[in-house]
């Protein structure tokens, strides 16, 4: 089977870094993506506090989403994941090691593209790990209400996102796109996070968005027609570009590249987050496969067994030793 996917894991050739204030905090937060070794996946480093110990960029690690997506463990947090780990996915990095002084992500300019640039600057290194891939043989799908996500059979990741509502300014978007560095790049990477202006506010009384400004968030007026940022929107349909880049970052927390077609309605991260538990409950749906370079092409020749719990599976970065995947020459 020819895939449109580079068999091999990349990490970054060099170190880079920023420095930006958190969204919640409102704190300076300084944060490096750091090269890593194969097979390690993402992994996030708290300096200021235990600088030796990591959180795993997974689903298993995810303990809020609300707002922003979490990760954590029994020691420490680290919110506001969902924007870099876009970019780290958009461009096709596998593993890295990623530090910050502080419980959150810097939002920078609302969106993933100064993470995007930044990435592009150190560029890519291949290493010799080859990746494992969770391709989806039936659909799968969760609905909560009006909120529904699928994900189906696809030759690649395609994401198709689908909003709707009353104000004026925003209505029904639709936008679908597949992915690639480039067509991250150009289509969703700028697009910013938003909310209305009175819930900034509220959120403000709350000691929370302490970091949002004009800078990094689109303001809906409170007429609902328009938004109060001066420069205006970057594309048209900027909301639901925003909406399908927080559902590449969230889904890059399965720990391996998805070859599906993923469709959401009116979903979040809290959805997104279901969709992925309910992945990992139905592996009679998918086969985890580990890709191979024959001449030119990219391929997968057999799948792996899926005898073991589920949730073992879909964790290929983790253990270089995985029994259950079926390595085809």
């Amino acid at each position: 089977m020819t895939l449109p996917i580079d068999p091999y894991q990349y990490t970054l050739r060099k170190p880079v870094s920023c420095c930006g204030i958190g969204l919640h905090s409102g704190r300076t937060v300084n944060l490096s993506i750091k090269p890593s070794s194969k097979n390690k996946g993402i992994r996030f480093f708290r300096t200021d506090i235990l600088p030796n110990e990591h959180i795993q960029a997974h689903m298993d690690m995810v303990v809020d989403t609300r707002l922003a997506t979490t990760i954590g463990n029994n020691h420490f947090h680290i919110s506001t994941t969902e924007h870099l780990m876009a970019a780290l996915h958009g461009f096709g990095i596998d593993n890295a090691d990623i530090e910050l002084d502080s419980a959150e992500v810097p939002i920078m300019d609302g969106s993933a593209e100064p993470f995007f640039q930044l990435i592009k600057t150190s560029g890519k290194k291949r290493q010799k790990g080859l990746r494992k891939i969770l391709r989806i043989t039936q659909p799968i799908s969760y609905t909560d209400g009006d909120k529904k996500i699928t994900i189906s059979p696809y030759n690649g990741f395609k994401v198709t996102g689908e909003i709707c509502f009353d104000d004026t300014v925003i209505e029904k978007q639709k936008f679908s796109f597949d992915l690639s560095a480039e067509r991250f790049g150009k289509e969703i990477s700028r697009a910013r996070t938003f909310g209305y202006v009175e819930q900034v506010e509220e959120l403000w009384a709350n000691g929370l968005a302490l970091g949002s400004s004009l800078e990094n968030v689109i303001a809906i007026h409170w007429n609902r027609k328009s938004v109060l940022n001066e420069d205006g929107l970057r594309f048209d349909d900027e909301f639901i570009r925003h909406k399908v880049l927080d559902l590449v970052g969230d889904l890059a927390l399965l720990g391996c590249p998805l070859l599906g077609h993923v469709k959401s309605y009116k979903t979040g991260h809290t959805e997104h987050l279901s969709l992925m538990k309910t992945i990992a409950a139905s592996p009679q749906s998918w086969e985890l496969l580990e890709m191979r370079k024959n001449g030119p092409h990219a391929v997968l020749d057999q799948v792996a067994s899926t005898s073991k719990a589920a949730s073992d599976l879909i964790m290929p970065f983790f253990n270089q030793n995985n029994q259950h995947i079926t390595a085809i020459t």
